[in-house]
């Protein structure tokens, strides 16, 4: 059974940093690429990084390039998304998920990923 959980979300001031943590087990991690998303309330999930199966290339969506920076270590099945100069219009739920086929560079789509976390809550007050 695949799990993934996120954690590090919290309330944070404008401008301040969040590390976001996606722990896996279940499969293979070093096999898939991961990916994050958020979902504010009354918006449509949507991607803000992915990073590839062996960590040696990254996507970002244009919002949050230069301030966020996805990594993963795959000797502790671990995924990490680090959040710096954080801005109210980054409140939402984040998620984590696996990509649907192995050894992939990641996928700016949902339908790309099958398997998800419950999401840890970030907000950013101003």
């Amino acid at each position: 059974q695949v799990q993934l959980v996120e954690s590090g979300g919290g309330l944070v001031q404008a401008g301040g940093s969040l590390r976001l943590s996606c722990a896996a087990s279940g499969r293979t991690f070093s096999r898939y690429a991961m990916g994050w998303f958020r979902q504010a309330p009354g918006k449509e999930r949507e991607f803000v990084a992915a990073i590839s199966w062996s960590g040696g290339s990254t996507l970002y969506a244009d919002s949050v390039k230069g301030r966020f920076s996805i990594s993963r270590d795959n000797a502790k099945n671990t995924a990490y998304l680090q959040m710096n100069s954080l801005k109210p219009e980054d409140t939402a739920v984040y998620y984590c998920a696996t990509t649907v086929k192995t050894y992939s560079s990641g996928s700016y789509e949902t339908k790309g990923y099958d398997y998800w976390g419950q999401g840890t809550q970030v907000t950013v007050s101003s």
